[in-house]
């Protein structure tokens, strides 16, 4: 489940951007794929994430929240903010833009989430280069658009998400066979 939560939106965006020939990874963010009056591809865009998000959210139910509740609710905040991106597209503006950032905000928290479960410096790394991503995007408008840095901290964070259900389904399966918790 957890590698269909990531596959999912990947791939529509994925598909979004091959059926868009205006679509630039250098001048546009990955929302105006998404934007509901201007994108053609914005069924597919919106649709992608927002099944992405429901499916982050039952992973992080299923996966995560018998074994520790506020880790569960860090990966249940990063799939209902994707789920708030695709639903508020860049018809709302404004709106749009507060649950892009809580988004990307909530893939920092899960890093840092991470790197304090499991007691672990290997997530900061990926938050840095995440995080200078962003900054040389708006100090330094490099690159016009945002698609670049939101892959970034996309994929930065993808592996941390991967390990942590991995690691939480191991913790969990002694418990439902009956063996006691891990």
């Amino acid at each position: 489940m957890a590698y269909l939560s990531v596959a999912v939106p990947l791939i529509s965006i994925a598909i979004a951007i091959l059926l868009s020939d205006w679509f630039s990874i250098t001048n546009n963010a990955l929302s105006d794929l998404g934007h509901a009056t201007k994108s053609p591809v914005a069924p597919i865009f919106n649709f992608g994430l927002s099944l992405g998000g429901a499916l982050i959210i039952y992973t992080s139910t299923l996966c995560i929240y018998k074994i520790s509740k506020a880790f569960s609710v860090v990966g249940f905040l990063v799939g209902f903010t994707l789920i708030l991106v695709a639903v508020f597209d860049e018809v709302y503006r404004g709106l749009h833009f507060a649950v892009s950032v809580a988004f990307f905000l909530s893939l920092a928290v899960f890093l840092i989430a991470y790197g304090i479960y499991f007691k672990s410096y290997l997530p900061l790394p990926a938050l840095a280069v995440a995080v200078v991503a962003w900054v040389i995007h708006f100090a330094y408008d490099v690159p016009k658009g945002v698609a670049i840095p939101e892959l970034i901290s996309v994929f930065a964070t993808i592996p941390f998400y991967l390990d942590a259900v991995k690691r939480f389904q191991t913790d969990l399966l002694p418990a439902l066979k009956g063996e006691g918790s891990a």
